[in-house]
């Protein structure tokens, strides 16, 4: 079986997740610039085996676009265009960030180490895509 990566898209980062290959549990893989996410997913799927992208959907509590929405939505251009073949799904990513922190918070993290907006968004993709994989069995 081939592995699922999820993205947590931002302007600045994006925290990248994936199931290992029988899709049962998921990994924080790492955070890159979101400039250099083609580029590095180019390289990534060159050495592994990857059936589907999910893509964290920003909403607002009442389900209305934010911010982030026209990003996202121009990253999953992107990903079409360069990965054709490749499904993209898109999920709600409501409250990722603050489960990740509060997770870094239950976990013993200190301080200093929970201000690292590269891996709260790490760990928001490794939730949303465990969250995924359990609707998804």
């Amino acid at each position: 079986m081939a592995r699922v990566l999820a993205i947590d898209y931002g302007g600045k980062r994006t925290g990248i997740a994936v199931t290992d290959p029988l899709q049962i549990i998921a990994t924080g893989l790492t955070t890159v610039p979101s400039k250099e996410l083609i580029p590095f997913l180019k390289q990534y799927f060159a050495g592994e085996p990857v059936e589907r992208i999910i893509i964290g959907e920003p909403k607002n509590w009442d389900d209305t676009d934010t911010h982030a929405t026209p990003l996202v939505e121009a990253c999953i251009r992107d990903l079409k265009k360069n990965f054709p073949a490749m499904p993209v799904e898109k999920v709600d990513e409501r409250y990722t960030s603050k489960m990740a922190k509060q997770s870094m918070l239950e976990s013993g993290l200190k301080k200093k180490d929970r201000r690292n907006k590269a891996l709260v968004d790490e760990i928001a993709a490794t939730i949303m895509l465990q969250e995924w994989l359990g609707r998804n069995p």
